[in-house]
């Protein structure tokens, strides 16, 4: 027997899809030209399947500084943050990280994937409990999973649920965590957070908000969900990550002073090498852009109207709600495929999203607009859908 042979029907379904075209999982782009356009294989491409909300890998501040960061302070720390791994610039971007969500606390991490794991997984011990979304993201799963947490899982967006499921608690609903997310990776849907904190509120518990993809995107100074829902105050806790409106690598938590005390005992904080010091310089330009520069959210939200409108149009099945992410929803696997290879040739790079990574079985092309796409490049998105249906 091998080691892998549990794989096996993994391994096949995989060898299928990459037998005729182009493999979209791990799919190689050679050559990247800008936070919009890059080449895979000989095929010039829009990059519309990215989480760079805000348009801002190549913003040329952030290029500099990371830059400067690497000549002075070398190209890693080698170290974790409890060792050798906490500098300077570590420092200053947490306080820089608590001023822009007006908290008294923040603790950076390596990736969001870690932050999640480091904040959730150290609260979510043997005797907690956990009320999660369904849809939650595999690092929340994971996390309550390594923390040995009870966990009960509540429907999608399902506030009432949310509420049955507290009520059967009874007494230890009021020491119970939940942990919804901002916008939802896979359909760009938004957690129905006013209901959420209304039912914390007369049952009791702990809320963590995942704002991974809602942070930078929503809210009047882009502090994410809880700020555009006027909440702020009732979340305990914030999650985020470098990775996408940022468009570095890296997460953070912010919360209440109180929160600090986890760095003394959340194991991947402790046992994690610190982001290297040209990734805190480019988060830390990234964070002033995201202050000082409200009309990037502004682009960024006309960008998927204009998407979400001109699929609707052509009448592909689109999620609920307009947002950066805009799922087009198809039947069969080998469908999904198909229509993936054919935007390619066509010139527009999307995700393909399988099962079970795609919610309730469906298949998804995934598409993400940022606030570097113009008019014209959306207009072309749509077009190659368009001629998808000829």
């Amino acid at each position: 027997m091998s080691l892998y042979d549990k794989f096996s029907r993994l391994a096949c379904e995989r060898e299928q899809f990459s037998m005729a075209g182009i493999n979209p999982f791990g799919t190689c782009i050679d050559e990247v030209f800008s936070a919009t356009e890059g080449r895979i294989g000989n095929q010039k491409i829009i990059l519309a399947g990215t989480n760079n909300y805000l348009g801002l890998t190549f913003n040329p501040q952030a290029i500099a500084e990371g830059q400067a960061a690497l000549a002075s302070q070398g190209t890693g720390t080698t170290g974790s943050r409890m060792a050798n791994g906490s500098y300077g610039p570590h420092l200053a971007l947490e306080k820089e990280i608590a001023e822009f969500f007006e908290r008294p606390s923040a603790i950076v991490f390596s990736t969001g994937y870690t932050a999640n794991l480091g904040i959730i997984s150290t609260l979510a011990s043997h005797n907690a409990v956990v009320l999660l979304d369904a849809d939650s993201h595999a690092s929340i799963y994971d996390a309550c999973a390594l923390g040995g947490a009870e966990i009960i899982r509540f429907r999608h967006n399902d506030a009432k649920d949310l509420e049955r499921r507290m009520m059967r608690l009874g007494e230890r609903a009021k020491d119970a965590i939940i942990i919804v997310e901002g916008i939802y990776s896979m359909l760009g849907d938004i957690a129905p957070l006013v209901d959420i904190v209304e039912i914390k509120k007369r049952l009791g518990g702990f809320l963590i908000v995942d704002e991974a993809h809602s942070f930078g995107v929503m809210g009047a100074k882009g502090r994410g969900l809880a700020e555009a829902a006027g909440v702020e105050q009732d979340v305990d806790i914030i999650v985020g990550t470098f990775s996408k409106s940022l468009a570095s690598i890296g997460g953070f938590a912010v919360g209440d002073q109180s929160m600090d005390v986890l760095r003394y005992a959340s194991r991947p904080y402790i046992f994690t090498a610190s982001p290297s010091p040209s990734s805190i310089a480019t988060v830390r330009s990234a964070l002033k852009t995201i202050a000082t520069q409200p009309e990037l959210r502004q682009k960024l939200w006309d960008n998927a109207a204009r998407l979400y409108e001109g699929l609707e149009k052509l009448g592909y099945e689109l999620s609920s709600h307009i947002s950066p992410v805009v799922p087009v929803i198809i039947g069969a696997k080998e469908e999904g495929l198909r229509i993936w290879r054919e935007l390619i040739a066509a010139g527009v790079y999307v995700n393909l999203i399988l099962p079970p990574a795609a919610p309730a079985g469906i298949t998804l092309l995934r598409c993400s607009v940022n606030a570097a796409h113009t008019y014209e490049q959306i207009d072309a998105i749509i077009q190659a859908f368009a001629q998808l249906k000829k």
